[in-house]
């Protein structure tokens, strides 16, 4: 039998899921009972929203001209945020399907995609999709890929995933195109784990590619990286359901099972050996995923801080890629600062943590890492402004920056290059995809692009405009720490750091929005934006007065001023003890960039 290791990647809806599903119910895996829109997407959120979040691996068969293929498929998610997961993809392959859709042509991460895979060293099989739909355009598309990403575009198989047209053609590439693994079954054992999931029952089960010598149960195994040893009791493939198998050989995608209690003690691309007679090398393995967006989360109304402890550690379990400590603040008291690979990673988190714990969290504004070089040399990373040291021993703040890739219509050129100048952006090039479409790349602040940059290119495209990045490193910029003010007091989880020259009109923004969402409090409560001892902005939310005066019909006017003077002491003093309430929504406050 041969085997066939590949996975499909291309950019958010364009028939990924819907390609593994006619994959699936085509090699006869699922009956047509069982069969349902996005199969392997098994996580509520993932079908409510319609995209994958994490990579699903599945085992099937197909038979060509009488010989017999078992065909390896990882199924891969298409968000920016969620590329750690594409990545560990295609370290476990030998071939990839690179899927387009036929309306929209090539888009940001089809780009950024196709090029992991080509630095992969995997074969590519390019997939033109959504064929039979009257806006498709599969031959522009074609020369398309064939312009951007030098694929032959006579290479492209056209197909529609959700009919089942051409389907035959893309099994037969598949089983032809595709190299085999080149493993030997009888060199010491090297297996790379490329995903691992927890279960209340079982343990940790870990999701194996074997490179090398085989896998039985019984078999005392070693974590190469962690020297650490386990008795294999459990071996299978998810075929889409998990099936128990007596043994694993050189090529093969499946699970193993061996008592491990926590996820801690494995590490993706780590790489697994026979503990009696080990390989002398580990294999390369994966980098390991880089938090880009910070935030703290608190225990919101009826939630304790424990139940939020509890809800993070069991979510944890089943998403290795987002990170928390304990955090205080003196306005919302114990909590975690949390770190995510991107802001919908972290709308994801907090989403599960309310739907699957059932814990209502206030969240606080996302924020980026920062490098700190103090005066003596010392590089030192924050990823929060109240972390930020005493500014008189920093010699400098470095923000992290990116390279923004942007396809947009060549009409929308101006507009998206204004948006990029007015976020601090520095133009690199221009390259047309065809006579309608451009690819525009800008360096820019990481802090610029996770608020509303999306939304913008969004409105200013009319939808058409799409978006990736890669991480270029950190830069020394003027920046500083902007405090926000409440009734005097600094609200630690409402301090940003930001760019100077930007810093009054963002200040302003916050202060008049912050206005809008807190609401009044029977006192006078000022709202400041300062840097350091400098205020630059101030909104002033006006005190609910009751009327004391209602009960007096007549009679002198120094009644009335006695009981209004009575009411403004009441007032002073409330004041020195008041506490002002402020909503989640105002802590969202912050998102706002403003004009």
């Amino acid at each position: 039998m041969e085997i066939r290791n590949f996975c499909i990647i291309a950019h958010i809806d364009h028939g990924k899921s819907t390609l593994a599903d006619r994959i699936l119910e085509r090699t006869g895996a699922i009956t047509e009972r069982e069969m349902h829109a996005q199969f392997l997407d098994d996580m509520e959120l993932e079908r409510e929203r319609g995209i994958t979040i994490k990579a699903s691996a599945v085992t099937v068969f197909h038979v060509l001209n009488s010989r017999r293929y078992m065909l390896n498929l990882i199924d891969t998610p298409g968000h920016v945020d969620f590329h750690y997961e594409v990545a560990k993809a295609l370290q476990a392959c030998e071939g990839a399907l690179l899927v387009v859709d036929a309306t929209q042509g090539v888009q940001a991460q089809t780009v950024a995609n196709a090029y992991a895979a080509i630095e992969a060293g995997l074969d590519m099989i390019p997939v033109i999709n959504k064929i039979d739909l009257p806006s498709a355009r599969p031959d522009e598309v074609a020369e398309e890929m064939e312009q951007v990403l030098g694929i032959d575009a006579l290479s492209c198989i056209r197909i529609s995933a959700k009919s089942g047209l051409g389907m035959d053609e893309l099994f037969q590439a598949i089983c032809l195109k595709l190299p085999g693994p080149r493993g030997d079954p009888l060199q010491p054992l090297q297996a790379l784990i490329f995903d691992s999931k927890y279960d209340d029952y079982r343990g940790v089960i870990v999701y194996v590619r074997l490179i090398n010598g085989k896998l039985a149960i019984g078999r005392k195994i070693r974590m190469m990286g962690r020297q650490r040893v386990y008795q294999i009791t459990d071996l299978g493939k998810f075929m889409p359901k998990p099936a128990h198998v007596d043994s694993l050989g050189a090529g093969e995608v499946g699970f193993l099972v061996a008592n491990i209690k926590t996820l801690g003690d494995v590490t993706i691309g780590d790489t697994v050996t026979d503990a009696g007679a080990p390989a002398t090398l580990a294999l390369p393995g994966y980098r390991l995923p880089k938090q880009m967006v910070y935030c703290d989360f608190y225990p919101g109304p009826g939630a304790e801080y424990t139940h939020l402890r509890e809800a993070l550690e069991k979510l944890r379990l089943n998403d290795s890629s987002f990170t928390f400590e304990p955090e205080t603040s003196d306005a919302l008291g114990f909590g975690f600062r949390c770190g995510f690979l991107g802001l919908l990673h972290m709308e994801i988190v907090q989403e599960r943590l309310e739907r699957e714990q059932h814990v209502q969290v206030v969240q606080t504004a996302p924020t980026v890492p920062y490098e700190v070089v103090l005066n003596d040399g010392a590089v030192k990373t924050i990823d929060s402004a109240s972390a930020l040291p005493d500014l008189s021993k920093v010699r400098e703040i470095r923000e992290p920056m990116i390279r923004a890739s942007i396809i947009v219509p060549a009409e929308n050129i101006g507009d998206i290059s204004k948006l990029c100048q007015d976020r601090r952006g520095i133009y690199r090039k221009t390259e047309y995809l065809g006579p309608q479409r451009v690819i525009i790349e800008y360096d820019m602040p990481l802090a610029e692009v996770i608020f509303d940059f999306f939304d913008r290119l969004k409105t200013a495209t009319r939808g058409y405009g799409t978006l990736d990045y890669n991480f270029l490193g950190f830069r020394a910029d003027d920046l500083a720490r902007m405090d926000i003010l409440v009734n005097g007091q600094t609200v630690d989880a409402l301090s940003l750091i930001v760019h100077r020259a930007k810093a009054e009109s963002r200040g302003r923004a916050i202060v008049k929005k912050l206005k809008k969402e807190i609401g009044k409090h029977l006192f006078e409560v000022p709202l400041q934006a300062a840097i350091g001892s400098r205020v630059i902005a101030r909104e002033t939310i006006s005190a609910m007065r009751k009327n004391v005066t209602a009960k007096c019909y007549g009679g002198d006017v120094s009644r009335k001023r006695k009981l209004l003077e009575k009411q403004k002491e009441g007032k002073k003093r409330m004041k020195q003890v008041g506490r002002v309430e402020i909503p989640q929504e105002a802590f969202m406050a912050v998102l706002e960039p403003g004009e």
